[in-house]
């Protein structure tokens, strides 16, 4: 049974920040119809057609993020430049439930398709808006980008070493939050809707999303009135709530593997520095927490040399024996490829794309015993459900379809 098979989606969203929000609601059965402009062939969302790619070919429909991004989603055309195709958008807003787009605010307003005007054609209709800055406040008519929300929301400034320049976080934290509260957002409006029968507008700023990811730094300051950057602050590879020590990710005697440890407490430490049987390099200073988290410089030294002579996989294995939290640190093809966990959860489904053939895509950490989730569809394909959503859902002759393509409206 799929959860929300009843449930259809006008959906202008791209990247990841909009695209990762209805590609969720997809996988539990919802109807979800992305629009792609026909003139610029979908290009506004830039990883259309982009790398990864899964072989040597190239074009627009080949792009691999892309295709993880809309994985069971219906592919239309469709030029809003034209007044009859502002009409087409109309009759197939009639028929939907949700209109879901992270355009710059105030986009869809110019192509007027803004909530007053999408109320006008179903009244019960939610509209889900999520752009950098929301709809409303000062920095409103800014347009942003990862790093600017990365850096504007607080990320970039929380991350790096010490005495080094904020790093900044490489991957796209925000935009999978941002797609997160979005997707939440469309279910607590549905079920607003089921119980009144009214619709609303889902107003979200992808930087207040990103923002709620620098709680410990903000609860930090707020109660203790410690910046986030000071002497020896932050670093990355160390824990200060609750204090740990040694607490981190550590090389072991291959190129570039590793292995993280945390020492909870003076029993985990206790075993630890047994497991090394160094004791010339171990003075009282390490004896309490207290002492290795004052000198914790030193304590990587020493645990890091040890560390640096063992394999990855033994490692691993002698720590769990002895109850001591840690875990190799994974690269993509053991996760992916040599996990069994991940194997047996169905993690990385394939599915099958119109011209890749059969591609992994990313699943869903979750399973419903009643309703779970099935990806089985790849991205569709610039226009490949023309027929079937203009044709079917609206009722149009394959004459009519013929002319507007003929026309440039679809």
């Amino acid at each position: 049974m799929e959860a929300l098979k009843n449930l259809r989606i006008c959906d202008f969203t791209g990247q990841l920040a909009g695209a990762g929000a209805t590609r969720h609601l997809a996988a539990f059965g919802a109807e979800v119809i992305r629009i792609e402009d026909p003139v610029n062939e979908g290009r506004w969302d830039i990883l259309r057609g982009n790398a990864p790619f899964v072989d040597d070919r190239r074009g627009i429909e080949l792009g691999g993020a892309f295709n993880n991004h809309n994985v069971e989603k219906k592919a239309i055309t469709l030029n809003l430049r034209t007044d009859e195709g502002k009409e087409i958008l109309r009759s197939l807003v009639e028929k939907s439930d949700v209109v879901s787009e992270n355009f710059s605010s105030g986009v869809m307003d110019r192509l007027g398709f803004g909530y007053e005007a999408l109320k006008k054609l179903r009244q019960d209709i939610i509209y889900v808006s999520n752009s950098g800055f929301g709809a409303s406040g000062p920095y409103q008519p800014y347009k942003t980008w990862g790093p600017i929300v990365q850096a504007v929301s607080g990320l970039t400034f929380s991350s790096g070493l010490p005495d080094q320049p904020s790093a900044g976080w490489g991957y796209s934290f925000m935009d999978h939050t941002g797609g997160y509260y979005m997707c939440i957002s469309i279910l607590a409006a549905l079920i607003y809707r089921s119980s009144t029968g009214n619709g609303q507008w889902v107003d979200l700023a992808c930087t207040e999303a990103a923002a709620t990811l620098t709680g410990p730094s903000i609860l930090d300051w707020s109660a203790n009135k410690r910046p986030t950057r000071r002497d020896g602050e932050p670093n990355s590879n160390r824990n200060a709530w609750p204090k740990m020590a040694p607490h981190g990710i550590f090389p072991t005697n291959s190129l570039d593997t590793w292995i993280s440890l945390a020492c909870r407490n003076d029993d985990d430490w206790t075993q630890l520095r047994a497991l090394i049987d160094d004791p010339a390099g171990f003075d009282s200073n390490y004896d309490t927490l207290e002492g290795r988290y004052a000198h914790q410089n030193s304590l990587e030294e020493l645990v890091s040399s040890w560390t640096l002579v063992n394999s990855q996989t033994e490692l691993a294995s002698r720590l769990t024996s002895l109850g001591i939290p840690n875990a190799p640190v994974r690269d993509p093809q053991q996760r992916i490829d040599q996990d069994e966990n991940t194997a047996d959860w169905g993690l990385w489904p394939t599915v099958e794309h119109t011209q890749m053939g059969s591609v992994r895509v990313d699943g869903l950490p979750v399973h419903l015993s009643e309703t779970d989730w099935n990806l089985e569809r790849g991205a569709g394909c610039l226009g490949e459900h023309n027929d079937e959503v203009y044709g079917e859902l609206l009722g149009f002759s394959s004459t009519k379809l013929k002319d507007l393509k003929s026309q440039g409206i679809i």
